[in-house]
This record gives C-alpha cells, structure tokens and sequence, in this order.
C-alpha cells in the first residue's frame, strides 16, 4: 500500500508542514531522549517517554510527506507509516515501535513495573538510531525543512 492508498481509507489526511513544526518536533525528541535517560524516575516512564520519542521521529517522516494520522488509532498508523516512507527494510523495525507502544500502554494504563531496564535501554538506542536515519532522510528528500 501507498500512503495515498491510506489515506483513502481514512487512515490518513493531507498535512502541510514547516520548518518550524518539525524543528519543534526534533526539540521535543531531544528533550524526551534526555528525559528517558534520567535514572531517577521509574523504567515505566522512562520507557513512555522514550516511546513519545520514536513516536515523534515517525511524524516528523509522515508530516515531510504531506500526512498526519488520523485521530482513531493515530499512534498505530504513524509507527506503521514507516516501512512506506523509508522502505521495507523499516518493516521490522515499525513491528519493534508497536510492540513498544503496547508495552507502553501496558505500564501507563494498566500496571506498574511491565517495563525493565534492558527495555528502556534497548529503546533509547532505538531512538539514537532513527533520529540520525530520519535526519538523513530530512536532508535528502526535504532539506527545506530542516535547519542548518
């Protein structure tokens, strides 16, 4: 499927973005990857907020390309936007982000200590590693809308 495919089924709506919404977005995943490093606070909300992180980066790929999710289960179709934007070899790696968005739904929503610090260690290189790949792919196929 193509994100145009997913837009006709709902899943999708078009999205203008600007250097300043991704820049915004790319502090917020700075402040969250420092935030998710933070050892004085539970691996729960380490591992929430390292999420928000990769989260972030999947948007910033989607709002480049001219689509936000829609709001019944937009953090599902952003992660699985992946593979479409940056190609197949992402497959993997969005199956990774929704096991961790369950994960995270898990410790916020039903109980405490779901998460272990090898998750969260494990995430937060995750995270290192896509935002240099969405970076890159910023600088290749959207220069315009990234800074310096």
């Amino acid at each position: 499927m193509t994100l145009e495919q997913w837009m006709k089924n709902g899943w999708l709506s078009s999205h203008k973005t600007s250097p300043q919404e991704i820049g915004n977005l790319l502090a917020i995943v700075e402040r969250d990857l420092a935030d998710a490093s933070e050892e004085r606070i539970s691996p729960d909300w380490q591992f929430g907020i390292a999420y928000n992180a990769a989260l972030k980066l999947c948007t910033i790929l989607l709002y480049a390309s001219g689509y936000r999710a829609t709001r019944v289960s937009h953090h599902y179709y952003t992660i699985k936007t992946l593979p479409l934007i940056l190609g197949e070899a992402y497959k993997r790696d969005a199956e990774y982000l929704d096991v961790c968005r369950s994960k995270r739904n898990i410790a916020e929503y039903d109980y405490v200590g779901s998460v272990t610090e090898d998750d969260v260690q494990e995430l937060l290189s995750f995270v290192k590693v896509l935002k240099k790949e969405v970076i890159q792919w910023l600088r290749r196929h959207h220069p315009e809308l990234i800074e310096g």
